[in-house]
C-alpha cells in the first residue's frame, strides 16, 4: 500500500550503531579474564582488528586506573574510516580487586 500515512520504511542502522555488538563482545571477553591476566595484558594499551563478518574494526582496551580497591579500563571500537574513527564508540569497566560478601 504505497503512500499509506503511518506505514514506515525499516530504518538503517547508523555507522556507529553496527558498532554496537562487536563493542559488547569486547567488553565481555575482557570482563571475563583473570584480574591478574588483565593485568599483565594491560601493562601497555592494546589495539588490534577484530573481523566480524566483512568488516573489519579497531578495537583498543587500556588500562585508566589500578588502585588497591578496583581497576578502570576503557574499551573503545571503531571501522577505522575517518572522520567516524576519531569518535570511538566506547564503554568504561571497574573490575573489583575484592572478593563480594
Amino acid at each position: 500500500m504505497a503512500g499509506v500515512r503511518g506505514a514506515s520504511k525499516p530504518k538503517r542502522m547508523g555507522r556507529r550503531e553496527t558498532w554496537r555488538p562487536v563493542l559488547d563482545a569486547e567488553v565481555k571477553r575482557w570482563s571475563q579474564l583473570p584480574l591478574e591476566r588483565l593485568l599483565e595484558e594491560l601493562q601497555e594499551p592494546q589495539a588490534c582488528q577484530v573481523a566480524v563478518g566483512s568488516k573489519s574494526y579497531t578495537v583498543e582496551v587500556e588500562l585508566l586506573e589500578n588502585t588497591d580497591k578496583y581497576v578502570h579500563l576503557i574499551v573503545a571500537v571503531d571501522d577505522g574510516f575517518l572522520p567516524w574513527a576519531m569518535f570511538p564508540l566506547f564503554e568504561g569497566m571497574i573490575r573489583s580487586k575484592t572478593a563480594s560478601p
